[in-house]
């Protein structure tokens, strides 16, 4: 029979579930199980499971039905009607990011090939962040009346996005055709 030996150490600052390792001993019968201190927190663990598990439940359901299945969590936190809803946010927050990320990589293409007309492309897709960080923050704020000027704003900013966007294609066209010229 296997035995379990719990080795006690200095108790953690905070409550974590110790981690069981069994170890073959000499014998093929017998196992030795000793305990090692983890990263891994228990009340943690636990703790984003049920955020996530009430969160993927109510994403999941209509707005009335989430809020009459959980009424003391979401009485507190009733929205407006013109609130967006948990998938609307996903979509304007990876679209954020993806973005950004699109930015970051076509400057690093712009630095790695010499082609540095990629660089102003880069710059060309700032405005367009901004229309959409403006967009992101009047919705965060239910579209409030007294912010109506973020969607002028976001409308400029898509404009003038859109044009510095054409201005760095043309420049890359340019460069391109530069470079195929003299090779």
């Amino acid at each position: 029979m296997p035995s379990i030996a719990m080795a006690s150490t200095k108790p953690p600052l905070s409550p974590s579930l110790p981690s069981l390792s069994i170890r073959a001993s000499s014998s093929p019968l017998l196992s030795k199980v000793e305990t090692h201190e983890s990263n891994f927190h228990f009340p943690s663990l636990v703790l984003v499971s049920a955020t996530a598990s009430v969160a993927m439940a109510t994403a999941a359901l209509p707005p009335e039905a989430a809020a009459s299945s959980f009424p003391l969590i979401l009485g507190a936190l009733q929205e407006p009607s013109n609130a967006l809803s948990l998938p609307t946010w996903a979509v304007h927050v990876s679209s954020v990011v993806e973005w950004i990320a699109a930015m970051a990589l076509v400057w690093e293409y712009g630095e790695k090939s010499g082609h540095t007309a990629w660089k102003g492309l880069s710059w060309g897709m700032v405005p367009l962040l901004g229309g959409a960080l403006c967009a992101c923050t009047w919705h965060f704020f239910y579209n409030a009346e007294s912010l109506e000027l973020l969607v002028a704003i976001q409308g400029a900013l898509t404009t003038i996005g859109n044009i510095t966007m054409l201005i760095a294609a043309f420049r890359i066209f340019k460069a391109s055709q530069e470079s195929s010229s003299t090779s």
